[in-house]
């Protein structure tokens, strides 16, 4: 049985060899303080409803968004989205769907692509 955490990656950022970069500019990122300097490791996900990898704050407090429908973590935007529709749409059902309308549309039209 996999667990959350098997799905994740890692975001390695390394400054030891310089002077690192300016805290105004992680913070604006989003990144936890301190990151700009030396070495830092932050566990990343890719959203299954979108192509956003997330980078994991440590000291986030509220809990990240988990859609059961395909059993993986999803960002804050798609988070919002889903508690709206209540509906699981994972990212690879919407690159097939609109391969399939793209698909259809060329048969109605009669569009033979040689390859």
């Amino acid at each position: 049985m996999k667990s959350k955490r098997s799905h994740e990656g890692v975001l390695i950022m390394d400054h030891r060899s310089m002077d690192g970069i300016p805290e105004e500019v992680t913070r604006k990122q989003g990144l936890p303080v301190g990151s700009g300097q030396g070495l830092t490791e932050l566990p990343t996900f890719t959203c299954s409803h979108c192509p956003r990898i997330v980078v994991m704050n440590p000291k986030r407090t509220r809990a990240r968004t988990y859609c059961k429908g395909c059993d993986h973590y999803i960002c804050d935007i798609c988070g919002a989205i889903m508690a709206q529709t209540k509906e699981c749409k994972p990212y690879i059902q919407v690159l097939e769907d609109i391969q399939e309308e793209n698909f259809q549309e060329e048969q109605r039209e009669g569009v033979i692509i040689h390859g």
